[in-house]
């Protein structure tokens, strides 16, 4: 039965991809193309949702429920754009070719501590390539973000290994992977998603447009449970310059035990005399390429002195 305004009673849904003005919602198993309502913003893939049915098809969002997490990224003005809501785990993966960047690795990091409540996770993939000699490098030169308590996942979509070890690692939660072009994350969400090609097809009738989801973060569920949001939009993403000096060290966990235990309140952690995370590098209790990383990144911050 239709209210008076034309619309049906609402019912909660789950946004799968959004367009603007338009998104396609997942209400009880169906795809719906809904408008939305402008006072709500900018929706993004995972957002949870009140909308209400069309008297022929579709319909319109009214109501977006409070978010647990979320992930943005600058648009081409600068602003952030919100790409993927309520995740609850962010992969980074890397791989031998392009080569092997620690720095690239902290800095996904600390924009994934910086995302309340997400569990970051490495992929080594496409360790098909590596001879012997070449994965022992490799592995002694990710062994620091293990002993952190980073878990590692070795990947291979050609020889199949370590996919069994990712959907385990996505079951019953909302995830997405980020990395450099060339690591070989298309073919993993590929390997992750054997209905992907049936799914793209409703959505497409859902919306009309065709293949957009080559170009729009679009949440897929995944045989296990969970689900997994692709989008070219957030394979790479940069550190938001509103971070604060707290987030800065958030995404540096190893140094907890020694933050506040400087000689001077004010320590850069740099050359400064009774410097705890100097110290702490000197013996090997922190390695000291992070804590260069960290300078690094401080440097970059607009809202870090």
């Amino acid at each position: 039965s239709l209210e008076e305004d034309g619309l049906g009673p609402e019912r909660p849904g789950r946004v799968i991809a959004n367009f603007g003005p338009a998104a396609v919602v997942e209400g009880e198993g169906d795809l719906e193309r809904c408008a939305v309502r402008q006072n709500l913003g900018t929706l993004a893939a995972g957002d949870r949702v009140v909308w209400r049915p069309g008297v022929h098809g579709g319909g319109v969002v009214v109501a977006v429920q409070p978010r647990r997490s979320l992930l943005s990224r600058p648009d081409y003005s600068g602003r952030l754009k919100p790409v993927a809501a309520n995740l609850d785990q962010v992969g980074v993966v890397v791989a031998p070719r392009p080569i092997l960047n620690e720095f690239l690795i902290d800095r996904y990091l600390v924009a994934i501590h910086a995302i309340e409540g997400v569990k970051p996770l490495i992929v080594l993939n496409k360790v098909d390539l590596l001879d012997r000699e070449q994965r022992l490098e490799m592995d002694a030169r990710l062994e620091t973000y293990q002993r952190i308590g980073y878990p590692l996942i070795h990947a291979s979509t050609k020889t199949v290994r370590g996919l069994d070890e990712l959907r385990r690692w996505l079951a019953g939660r909302t995830g997405v992977l980020v990395g450099q072009s060339g690591v070989g994350k298309s073919s993993l969400v590929n390997a992750l998603l054997p209905g992907r090609e049936v799914r793209t097809q409703a959505l497409s009738r859902a919306t009309g447009m065709g293949t957009h989801t080559t170009t729009t973060a679009t949440l897929y569920p995944l045989p296990d449970g969970g689900g997994l949001i692709d989008s070219p939009g957030v394979r790479s993403f940069e550190l938001s310059q509103e971070l604060t000096l707290v987030d800065l060290e958030r995404g540096f966990p190893e140094f907890a035990p020694y933050l506040g235990q400087c000689r001077f309140s004010n320590c850069a952690h740099g050359l400064d005399p009774g410097c705890a995370l100097q110290q702490a590098a000197a013996q090997g209790a922190i390695d000291p390429r992070r804590l260069e990383s960290y300078h690094q990144l401080r440097l970059s911050l607009k809202a870090v002195p």
